[in-house]
C-alpha cells in the first residue's frame, strides 16, 4: 500500500525531481489556495466518480480552477450518468481517505479498476501539485513525471478536453 512516505520513496528510487511541502491537512481546493499552495494554476483538483450501478469507477484529474459539469463530461466522454463515490469506496479502490484523492492513489489500485481521465490543459505545464496519498503534504513535479508513473503502474490514462 503506497502512503505518504511510500510516495516519497518511489520519487527518490526514480530520481524524480520535485518539490515536497508539509502542511495542515488540505481538505480542499480552498484550503489550498489559503495556504498559498495553488501557484500558476498547477494545483490538481481531483474527483473520485462511479457510474449509477456502481460497477465502473473513475478519477478525474483537473485544473483547480475548473468547476466540472459531471453530466458534460460524461457524454463528452461517453460514459453513463456518473456520480461521487463514497468514502467506503474510496479507501476500497484507492487506499485513500475524504480529502486526500490523488493520482497517486492508483498505485493502489492493483486490479486496475480506477480508469483515469486527466486534464488536457495540464500538458505542456511545467509542473502539478497533487497529495502524496496524505492531506497533510502537497508534491510537485513534472507532468510527464506524474504520467509516467501511473503509466508504469500499469494504468491507461486517457487525456481529455475537461469540459465545464
Amino acid at each position: 500500500m503506497y502512503q505518504k512516505e511510500e510516495i516519497r520513496e518511489l520519487l527518490d528510487k526514480k530520481s524524480i525531481s520535485y518539490e515536497w511541502m508539509d502542511h495542515e491537512a488540505a481538505f480542499t481546493i480552498d484550503d489550498m489556495v489559503r495556504m498559498g499552495l495553488d501557484q500558476n494554476l498547477e494545483v490538481a483538483k481531483n474527483l473520485f466518480l462511479r457510474d449509477a450501478k456502481g460497477k465502473n469507477h473513475y478519477l478525474i484529474v483537473v485544473r483547480a480552477d475548473k468547476r466540472v459539469d459531471l453530466k458534460k463530461f460524461a457524454e463528452a466522454v461517453g460514459l453513463p450518468k456518473l456520480s461521487f463515490a463514497s468514502e467506503e469506496r474510496l479507501q476500497k479502490y484507492l487506499g485513500l481517505k475524504k480529502g486526500a484523492v490523488t493520482p497517486f492513489g492508483v498505485l493502489n489500485d492493483a486490479e486496475k479498476q480506477v480508469q483515469i481521465y486527466f486534464d488536457r490543459d495540464f500538458i505542456g505545464m511545467h509542473r502539478i501539485g497533487v497529495h502524496p496519498n496524505d492531506n497533510t503534504a502537497s508534491v510537485f513535479l513534472s507532468v510527464n513525471a506524474l504520467i509516467d508513473i501511473i503509466v508504469q503502474n500499469g494504468h491507461e490514462l486517457n487525456v481529455v478536453e475537461i469540459p465545464v
